[in-house]
């Protein structure tokens, strides 16, 4: 019995189909394990629920921006344009100064010096002269002064004023409460819906948020043409209204479901 016992198992030793047929079996094995692990990590939201909100909160802005340019008449030479254009860009700052805003506040957004031609109608074109273009953008940080700057920029030779916005200066505690406001939202669409739907939430698994704030924008540009000459007592003070911004914070939590 015990040499029978023997010599069978010697024959599935070196029997090349008791190895392969070994093989075969691991080798299905393997591949289940795989495939319940595959579907772990990359389905891993089958018993996860989402739902997201969004917390909104308005505020009055505390800094205004508005352009100030100068656009010279043309003149034959280009140190010429260039001269004009800057004496009046410089009274301009210097008033703006003269009003309290500070240096770090004002900002030269565009210098330009071209060159102008006309064209005959029978004939090549032909040059002009040249003009300036300059502007400044300003920070306005006392709002109550907004129509004043514009009247004083006006005065001092800015003949083209314009693209007034709004912002706010530090927006961190107005997200944070638009957030809680988005998270309470969401908390209570999160158990209305479970209960509808005849589920039991577990703990918050994941939190994603997107945040913004929406300013107060006008797009009317005032335009002067070339180097006006100004009567400061004829300048008026304009109203300016801030209004008021959004900002908001849109949340998604994921529950995991029990």
């Amino acid at each position: 019995m015990n040499e029978e016992k023997t010599n069978y198992n010697a024959c599935c030793c070196t029997d090349p189909k008791f190895w392969l047929s070994l093989v075969l079996i691991i080798g299905v094995l393997a591949l289940g394990v795989l495939a319940i692990l595959r579907e772990r990590i990359v389905s891993p939201n089958n018993n996860q629920f989402s739902v997201s909100a969004e917390g909104q909160i308005f505020a009055k802005p505390d800094i205004a921006q508005i352009n100030f340019g100068v656009q010279t008449r043309v003149r034959q030479e280009a140190a010429q344009a260039v001269q004009d254009g800057t004496e009046k860009m410089n009274d301009i700052i210097s008033a703006m100064k003269e009003l309290g805003i500070e240096e770090k506040d004002i900002k030269t957004t565009s210098f330009n010096l071209r060159p102008v031609y006309s064209y005959p109608e029978n004939g090549e074109r032909k040059l002009s002269g040249y003009e300036l273009y300059q502007q400044v953008t300003l920070k306005i940080r006392e709002l109550d002064k907004i129509g004043e700057t514009i009247q004083v920029a006006a005065s001092n030779g800015a003949n083209q004023i314009g693209n007034v916005s709004f912002t706010i200066d530090e927006t961190d505690a107005l997200q944070a409460e638009a957030r809680a406001e988005a998270i309470a939202k969401a908390k209570n669409k999160a158990e209305e819906m479970a209960e509808q739907a005849g589920i039991r939430l577990g703990k918050i698994v994941g939190i994603y948020e997107s945040s913004g704030s929406s300013p107060v924008f006008r797009n009317d540009y005032a335009y002067g043409g070339g180097e006006a000459s100004y009567d400061k007592s004829m300048v008026a003070i304009p109203d300016i209204e801030t209004g008021e911004m959004e900002v908001t914070v849109n949340v998604t939590l994921t529950y995991k479901i029990k």
